[in-house]
């Protein structure tokens, strides 16, 4: 597609691109070439995260019209694809809250694990797994319930620690996280069907890794516990201790003939947009696609180099796009009173203030998913005159990024990237343009 002339409509240059790195991860273009044959049995469909209602659909037009197919996947709030709404599939889709789980997920994941019980070596189960599916299969261990699993998880959020963290310690007090759902499918063999939306792309962080088996370890989750002064019941303590919470681990036969694919990754998103933007005339550097650590750190980081390159041409010449993914953090310490945003919003404000309104530089970030934080919009963009027109408005940005309430900024400037639903999430997708 012909994008918009960067040089004049840099904003426009960049929004584009973000639909690009949408397009590059819809499970309608990346999931039927990863599916097998129908097996001798049942084909029994599974699976939770925020990409997951357009995998159903997907799955369910590719698959063959007479061959048996059902099952039960849960979606976050407003991501059922509207086709599927109106005309629902072969396969149940019901719907949960999502950052800080609900009873309807709760109640579908344990209906999930009734349904894989009494399957046979001849039946099939297929898992659609992408980001978000820790919050929307909420099945707490035994000796926790759902409001200690609520309260964890907002803790979790607010702690500043990494999505590998936070799903260490999900996973091990889950009883369906960290593979026992595939331990549950047993003996059928499992294919696992991934978006990745984590630095890495491991399949045992992602969704807190249902259908993979867990090499962390009850120790390293207490670990984290203590470190981020998370807040869990005595029984569960006790369970961590003597390690009566370990999930599954690698060389389980309990994962034998179980096979998983990567469908759509990050790096699979930022290539598509190298790509796009080489050919629109603008060359394109990935940074990287497992960025870690906090947005405004991440915000200093990329401030340094666009600006060498805007004044002296190096390491990159002009013009020339600066594109990373990965997933940051924003730490909000206890106690502290915090406004709205989310991680590529903060990262926006953080790098206008650094950049203090150098000339010729413009950047978008936004998450693939279509929800930055807990709000409507997707990220946010900046331009050099940025701060001026916060400013001018009325607004502090200093005392913004202190505040955590990048939001309330971008919606004052009209600068808030709103996209709706987007049915994917391989996360976060920043691009700096330096012309």
């Amino acid at each position: 597609m012909a994008l918009p002339d960067p040089a004049t409509q840099p904003i426009a240059f960049l929004r584009a691109l973000f639909d690009v790195a949408v397009a590059r991860a819809q499970p309608m273009q990346v999931l039927p070439a990863h599916l097998p044959p129908p097996p001798k049995g049942r084909t029994l469909v599974i699976g939770a995260g925020k990409a997951s209602g357009a995998m159903v659909q997907a799955l369910d037009a590719a698959w063959p019209a007479d061959a048996p197919l059902s099952g039960l996947v849960v979606t976050r709030y407003g991501y059922v694809p509207p086709a599927l709404r109106s005309q629902p599939g072969r396969i149940e889709l019901v719907e949960a809250a999502h950052p800080v789980p609900d009873a309807a997920g709760e109640a579908a994941a344990r209906r999930m694990l009734d349904l894989v019980r009494g399957l046979s070596a001849d039946d099939l189960v297929i898992c659609l797994i992408s980001g978000g599916g820790s919050a929307l299969l909420p099945l707490p261990a035994p000796g926790l319930t759902l409001a200690d699993k609520q309260r964890i998880n907002r803790e979790l959020l607010l702690s500043g620690a990494t999505i590998a963290e936070m799903n260490c310690v999900r996973k091990h007090l889950s009883a369906i996280k960290g593979g026992r759902l595939a331990a549950a499918c047993a003996p059928a063999p499992v294919l696992t069907l991934l978006i990745s939306d984590v630095p890495g792309d491991n399949p045992a962080v992602i969704a807190s890794g249902p259908t993979v088996p867990d090499p962390t370890t009850c120790a390293d989750a207490l670990a984290i516990i203590t470190r981020y002064g998370i807040g869990i019941p005595e029984a569960i303590r006790a369970g961590l201790q003597s390690g009566a919470l370990e999930p599954p681990k690698p060389g389980d036969p309990a994962f034998d003939g179980n096979r998983v694919d990567m469908i759509a990754t990050p790096r699979h998103m930022l290539q598509a947009v190298a790509e796009a933007s080489a050919q629109a005339g603008v060359p394109a550097h990935i940074l990287a696609d497992d960025m870690e650590g906090e947005s405004r750190d991440i915000a200093l980081a990329h401030t340094a180099l666009a600006r060498s390159v805007a004044r002296h041409g190096t390491p990159f010449a002009r013009p020339c796009l600066l594109l990373s993914g990965g997933e940051t953090t924003v730490s909000v310490r206890p106690g502290q009173t915090h406004g709205k945003g989310g991680r590529g919003t903060e990262f926006l404000l953080a790098l206008a203030l650094a950049l203090d309104g150098e000339p010729g530089i413009h950047a978008l970030a936004g998450d693939t998913d279509g929800i930055d934080g807990s709000e409507d919009n997707a990220g946010a963009w900046i331009t050099p005159d940025t701060l001026t027109r916060a400013r001018a408005a009325g607004i502090n940005p200093r005392a913004m990024l202190d505040g955590h309430d990048a939001h309330t900024l971008f919606a004052t400037t009209g600068d808030l990237l709103v996209t709706g639903p987007t049915y994917t999430n391989v996360n976060d997708f920043r691009a700096v343009l330096v012309l």
